[in-house]
C-alpha cells in the first residue's frame, strides 16, 4: 500500500466512522438517535483509533492537512510531500463521507431538521462569532500537534518510519481527540482538521438530499485556516522548546 492510498483509505474510513456516529445521534428513527454528545465524541476517538491502525505503517497516519503542514513546519516530513498527502485526505475525506449518506439514506429521509442534516457532515458554531469560533480552532489544533510534535520524540524513529499520528500511538492520539472534544469542542463542533470539514463539506453540496440546509460557505474557511494556524504554532513552538 503506498502512502497515497493510506492516507484516502485512513480518512475515509476516519470520516465514515466519525460522520456515522454523528448521523446515529441526530438523524431521525436511528437506534441512537438523541444519545448526546458523549456518545459523538467518544465515537469520533474511535475513528481516529481505527484510522490511525489502518494507515500508520504505510503513511505514518496523517489523516489531516493539518498534521501534514505542521510535522513540515517542524521539518518532520518533506514539504514536497505535503500536496499529494492533503490530496488525498481530500479524496478520503470525501469517500467516507459519501459512504455515510448512502448507509444512512433513508434516514436522511426522514430526518425534517436540514441542520441536522449538514451536522453529519461538516461543523458550525454554537454561537456564530468568526473570531472566537477561529480561535477555538486554532487552540483545538494546537492541542493536537503539540501532543503529536512533543510528547512523542520523533527523533527516535527509524529513518525509514514517516512520522504522524501513529507516531504519538493510535490509543494515545485516539484519547487527545476525546478529550480536545470534550473539553473544547462546545463552541465549533471541533473539526482541528481542513479535509475533515471541507471535503465532506463539498459532499453535502453535491449529494442529492432533500430540503438541505445552506453549506455556509461565509464559515468554511474557520475549520480550514484555523486548523493550519494552530499547527504551525505548535511546530514553532516545538522547534523554540528543543
Amino acid at each position: 500500500m503506498t502512502p497515497f492510498i493510506s492516507e484516502i483509505i485512513g480518512t475515509a474510513l476516519l470520516i465514515l466512522l466519525g460522520g456515522g456516529v454523528v448521523a446515529n445521534v441526530v438523524l431521525s428513527k436511528t437506534i441512537g438517535n438523541n444519545s448526546g454528545w458523549i456518545v459523538i465524541t467518544t465515537g469520533w476517538a474511535l475513528a481516529v483509533y481505527v484510522a490511525v491502525v489502518v494507515a500508520s505503517p504505510h503513511s505514518g497516519a496523517h489523516l489531516n492537512p493539518a498534521v501534514s503542514i505542521g510535522l513540515a513546519v517542524a521539518g518532520k516530513f518533506p514539504w514536497q510531500d505535503v500536496m499529494i498527502y492533503v490530496l488525498a485526505q481530500m479524496l478520503g475525506a470525501m469517500m467516507g463521507a459519501g459512504t455515510v449518506w448512502l448507509v444512512y439514506k433513508n434516514h436522511f429521509k426522514a430526518t425534517e431538521d436540514a441542520n441536522a442534516k449538514k451536522a453529519v457532515f461538516c461543523t458550525a458554531p454554537a454561537i456564530r462569532n468568526f473570531f472566537s469560533n477561529f480561535m477555538s480552532e486554532v487552540v483545538g489544533t494546537f492541542v493536537l500537534i503539540f501532543s503529536v510534535l512533543y510528547f512523542t520524540d520523533a527523533t527516535l524513529a527509524e529513518p525509514e518510519t514517516v512520522i504522524g499520528l501513529g507516531s504519538l500511538g493510535a490509543l494515545p492520539v485516539a484519547l487527545v481527540v476525546w478529550s480536545i472534544g470534550l473539553s473544547l469542542g462546545g463552541t465549533t463542533g471541533y473539526a482541528i482538521n481542513p479535509a475533515r470539514d471541507l471535503g465532506p463539506r463539498i459532499m453535502h453540496a453535491l449529494l442529492p438530499i432533500k430540503n438541505k440546509a445552506s453549506n455556509d460557505w461565509s464559515y468554511a474557511w474557520i475549520p480550514v485556516i484555523g486548523p493550519i494556524v494552530g499547527a504551525c504554532l505548535a511546530a514553532v513552538l516545538m522547534l523554540a522548546l528543543s
